[in-house]
Formats: C-alpha cells, structure tokens, sequence
C-alpha cells in the first residue's frame, strides 16, 4: 500500500509502523473471529469490511475464525449463515478455523500452567468467588483453594476433564493477583465444566476454555499479526499478553491486540442476544427478516454488498463509540441501486383509469429504457391498452396550482406512451371513485418522432395495463424501532419501542415483464422506490420487499 495515496487511520498507521519497525510484510495475517451464537449484524458488516479489507490493501492472509468455546449457545445454522454472509459481501478467507481445532493444545497449555504454579483449580461456587473478587477501588481476596499443590491441582484438572464432576464444582484459574487495578486480571477463570454437546466436537469434551483464553492463544497458533476488536476488549488486553506470556516463542509472530470502537447505528439494535429475543418471541419472522439489522436481513431486504461496503468505508474507523444514522446507510443503498437496478412500472394504490377514445381490444406493445444510467441503453417491452391502474394520489378532482399529476380538463403524460386529459369520474355509493375517464392524443406517443410526440406537458405519471397487471405482494418496511437508541435506556425494555407499524403488506400490479423476476432480483419501481424479489415469491405469486425510497423522506419526517 502506499502511504501517499491516502490518508491512513489509526489502526493502518499501527500496521505501517510496525512494517516500519521490522516486521515482514509477508508475516501480516488478520483475522475475522465470529462466535457462531447467531446471526451476523450490520456491526459484525463493518468488522469484516476491515479485516479482510486490510487483507486487500496489504495483499495479506484473512483467516476466518469461529470462537467456538460455548456449545450451549452456539450451532451449526449459525456457522454456515456466518459462511454465507461473508461470501455475500465478496470476501474470500484464506483458512477456515475454529477454536476448537485446538482444545487439545489449550488443555495441554493449561496443564504447564499448572505444572509453573500459575494456575489452579478453585471449588468455590461462583457466587462466592464474585465477592472475594473485590471492586474496582478495593482489592480482591485469595480463594481459599489458591495455595493447592500442583499435584492435587493436576489430579482434578484432569478429573474435570474425564468428566467426572458436576457443572459448577470447580474452574481453573490463572494465578496472577488478586489485587490487580485491572480485575480481569484478578485470577481468571481460564476452564468451566460444561456438560454440552459440541456442534464439532460431539461429547469428546467435558470442559471448555474461556474467551480470553482462547482468544489470544489461537491467534498466536494461526500466527495472526495483528488482532483488531472492539473497544470492549481494551480491559482485556493486558490479560491477552499475559496469556501469551506463558507460551510465546521469540522466533514466532507475536499476535498484536487493538482496538477500535464500535459503530451503532441508529433505530437498531445490534445485540446478538436482543436480536435472539425478537426472533424467540416472534417479534419478526427470522434472522433474515428484512426488518433485522442482520446481514441476512439486509440481504433479504435488496441491500448490496456492495452499498455495505461503501457504508463501512464512508464511516470509516474511530477510536471513539458513535451512533450513525440509518438514513446514511439507505443512502448508500439507493447510491448503489440507481446505477444497477432496471426501472419498471409498478401500481401500488391502484384506480381504473379508462382511455374512452382508445380502440375497444387494441394493444400496443410500447418501447421502455430499463435504465438511464446504463453504459449502453436497452430497452424493454411494455404492454398498453384501454384500461389501466394509475396510483390513486396521481388524480386530484380539483388540484391547486402545483398540482402536476392528472386532474379533470388537465393533459399529462403517461411514462413510455401517450397524452392523455382527465375528463369525468365515477364514485360508488360513498362518494369515492372507482373510474376516472380520459382521452389520449393519438400523435402523441412517446418516442415517435413525431411533431406531437415532442409537446410538453407539466406531469408524467406512471400506470400498468390491467390485462396485462400481474398482481403482487408487496411488504412496505419501517424502521423496526421507534427510537433511534432503542437500548440505550436501561430501566425501559427496548422490545417497548418496537414500531407497530414496522410492516404493511398492500396487494399491487406490476408490468408482466416482471413474472420471470428471481429473488432478490433489484428493481426500480418508477416513482415509488427501489424493490427487490422475495424469497417467498413464486410465479403464481409474486411478492416483493420495498428495499429504500426514492429519496431520504426519513429525515423530513424526523424534523417535523
């Protein structure tokens, strides 16, 4: 990378510097290291983008990792979902790992723990060792079982590990101090019983490692370079080195611990464990419901790789925790679709319009470009005939000045083909209408090249050929939570924000060219916003997922 080609952040600068001060650029090697207990979320998006960013930029290794070590929460679907999302944003890792590749190698590290007097087995319960813990102005006390032999320590480390006692009866503990300023590093637990299936290891373990412990000691064994976390785990950092204290190998790469801060975004939450919670209690419905701040929802929803990648890059890296708008992130959606997504015409609050004038059983199959932003025009299709769907609010009986849609004896034209004026309305028996009547200028079809074809008029208006309309499912999305710090206030449960509105499902008609449409095919529906094909959709029922609107009307809403 060159230096002069951009301004760095901080954690390239800690790179660069290090390259500076002699280590190889051939020993860089980062890492993403997800626990597979759920879905990823847009928090975990940003993550990736920079670790296997750096992997770019450096022309270095990226592992992916899966920290493994509490199979009473962790399962398969988590880890091939975690595969998935990746993939979706468009890295590539170079190896596939996992915590549990190394259990054997971390017991065996505990045991000459054990055997240097810098770890022991400790059978208090867990409310007793929390209040000889001490507080972080007061020091902690000496666990009565802190002074055990090593051979005794040894016996029922390895007992543990036969599995010849209850959950709960005894823990190692690395013996550093009890009076420590960081308590994290007042004796630690390093190993728990736990009587749980493995989702890889099946029933060969009896007691898992701890984060902290595994955490480091992984790194070194994949010879990680440099170890990027959240701001959270800058109390752990001194305990990382400590652990990697007791094994390091002075010809190895010694694994570097830094931390940035996390980026929240605004009218989420981004909380694994919250996130499990509205999935349980059925709140949404799924992981990937495109309401969820998950990458799988976002998915889901018609986000794009690469509209996420170019919103981890636009807020960039900061040392300091920070709260982005969500409207940041739609832009950064609608950025992307504007230039890929095919412009189609799609009625979603329809009302009969009819051509009094227009031959009775005449169609026309009329020419569409499918996207102003493309390269090389193309075009498409559109089928045009007597009776049509226009949106209901296009019509005004009596419309003010700035009205520019149809009205009653006003001339608009309709997207893609003619003139037409409003001249009358039916109403059914409560006053609303049901019919509005126009005539069309035959001469003034668009794109004919001729004279009328040419004329101005004020307002286009978009509309579908109702022999022709496939009828569709469409789910209209809100933001899932009212507050834009859903969790922030501890004494109110965030599930009491939860927008009851966060979802409309309306029934409209789209153009028939849409009927071949895949999931999660991205499309422009003219004037109403972008959309994209769901998962739930079929050829005998079409459903799509309004992905952004055309514009941030958000923001409006908010100020008002």
């Amino acid at each position: 990378m060159s230096t002069e080609e951009k301004s760095l952040n901080f954690i390239e600068q800690i790179i660069e510097e290090d390259l500076k001060n002699g280590l190889s650029a051939d020993k860089l090697r980062f890492r993403f290291p997800p626990e597979p207990n759920g879905y990823l979320h847009v928090g975990h998006a940003s993550a990736i983008c920079l670790n296997f960013g750096l992997g770019i930029d450096y022309n270095a290794p990226v592992n992916l990792r899966f920290d493994d070590t509490n199979p009473s929460k962790e399962e398969q679907e988590y880890v091939d979902a975690i595969k998935r999302d990746v993939e979706w944003l468009g890295y590539k890792w170079d190896k596939e790992c996992y915590a549990s590749d190394y259990f054997q190698q971390l017991y065996d590290w505990a045991v000459e723990l054990i055997k240097k007097d810098k770890a022991y087995v400790d059978s208090q319960t867990s409310e007793e060792m929390a209040k000889q813990k001490g507080t972080p102005t007061t020091p902690g006390t000496d666990s009565p079982y802190r002074n055990r032999s090593i051979e005794e320590n040894l016996d029922l480390f390895t007992r543990m590990k036969n599995g010849e006692f209850e959950k709960g009866t005894h823990v190692l503990r690395a013996k550093i101090s009890m009076s420590a300023n960081n308590m994290l590093m007042r004796d630690p637990i390093i190993y728990r019983i736990m009587h749980a299936h493995h989702h890889r290891t099946g029933n060969d373990w009896c007691i898992y490692p701890m984060y902290d412990w595994a955490h480091g000691e992984s790194d070194y064994l994949e010879q990680i370079s440099h170890s990027f976390c959240t701001l959270e785990f800058l109390p752990h950092r001194e305990l990382y080195d400590w652990f990697l204290n007791q094994i390091y190998d002075p010809t190895k790469v010694r694994p570097k611990q830094r931390e940035f801060a996390r980026r929240n975004l605004s009218h989420t939450v981004v909380s694994k464990r919250k996130l499990l919670q509205l999935v349980e209690e059925k709140h949404v419905t799924g992981w990937d419901d495109p309401r969820m701040s998950t990458i799988s929802g976002m998915r889901r929803r018609g986000y794009t790789p690469a509209s996420i990648r170019n919103f981890a890059k636009t807020i960039g890296i900061a040392k300091r925790d920070n709260l982005i708008d969500v409207s940041l992130l739609e832009f950064c959606v609608r950025e992307d679709l504007n230039k890929i997504a095919p412009r189609v015409m799609a009625v979603l609050d329809p009302v009969k319009l009819v051509i009094t004038n227009y031959p009775e059983g005449q169609e026309e199959w009329l020419e569409a470009e499918n996207n102003p932003e493309e390269e090389v025009m193309t075009f498409r299709k559109v089928p045009f005939s007597k009776e049509l769907y226009i949106e209901r609010e296009d019509f005004q009986e009596e419309a003010h000045k700035k009205f520019f849609r149809l009205t009653l004896g006003t001339e608009v034209r309709l997207k893609n083909a003619y003139i037409i004026k409003g001249e009358s309305v039916i109403k059914d028996e409560n006053g609303n209408i049901t019919e509005i009547h126009a005539t069309y200028d035959v001469d003034s079809k668009s794109g004919s090249g001729t004279e009328a074809s040419q004329r101005k008029v004020k307002g286009t208006i978009h509309w579908v050929s109702i022999p022709h309309a496939k009828e569709a499912e469409v789910r209209v999305y809100d933001r899932l939570f009212t507050n834009e710090s859903p969790d922030k206030d501890k004494e109110v449960d965030f599930k009491e924000y939860i927008n009851p509105n966060s979802l409309k499902v309306i029934t409209g008609y789209v153009e028939p060219s849409l009927i071949t449409s895949k999931e999660l095919d991205h499309f422009q529906f003219q004037r109403l916003g972008y959309f994209c094909v769901d998962r739930d959709s079929t050829a005998e029922k079409l459903v799509f997922n309004k992905t952004v609107g055309l514009r941030d009307t958000w923001a409006k809403i908010s100020e008002q």
